[in-house]
């Protein structure tokens, strides 16, 4: 049964995949990825798709609070005050992934997959997103349930469904 669902998720993810590429595709928009939590799962589902070098610019896994500030110019302040798990953070992690590169179109996930990692407030399962166009941010704080695989798998279709929105 388990097998079944995680089949069903994976075809999920490369459906998906396939929308957001036929949506950046038709408006020749690019996209980049900036990934704490999933650990480039975006972008290996994303990259799963034929041709996807026509929307895909790069991705960033940025999994330390480092690598936020020194590849997405995420302020290690904003870090210090709000913790990685966060929505500014996430918004931060998009805005500074459009700006370091050369995509129009961003998403990022920053949350805690478990099995540890919980602090007051923020629950396993706890993931901020972030879907950047142009000037405009979108963020989102959702609690997914399950093992790390399941509440890695929810953040990446969580994802790609907020690209489409973003997007169109």
């Amino acid at each position: 049964m388990t097998v079944q669902k995680e089949q069903h998720v994976t075809n999920d993810i490369l459906d998906l995949s396939a929308k957001v590429g036929r949506a950046l595709q038709a408006k020749g928009l690019l996209l980049v990825t900036a990934e704490s939590c999933t650990g480039g799962g975006v972008a290996q589902a994303v990259t799963e798709v034929a041709g996807s070098t026509a929307w895909f610019d790069c991705g960033f896994v940025s999994y330390s609070n480092a690598s936020k500030t020194e590849l997405l110019d995420v302020s290690a302040a904003l870090i210090a005050q709000l913790g990685t798990v966060s929505e500014e953070v996430a918004s931060a992690m998009a805005t500074g992934a459009l700006a370091n590169s050369n995509a129009h179109v961003a998403v990022s996930t920053t949350g805690i997959a478990g099995p540890s990692g919980a602090v007051p407030g923020k629950p396993v399962g706890t993931v901020c997103f972030g879907w950047a166009r142009g000037d405009t941010v979108q963020t989102e704080r959702l609690v997914f349930a399950g093992d790390r695989q399941a509440v890695r798998e929810q953040t990446v279709l969580h994802a790609l469904q907020g690209l489409l929105r973003i997007i169109e």
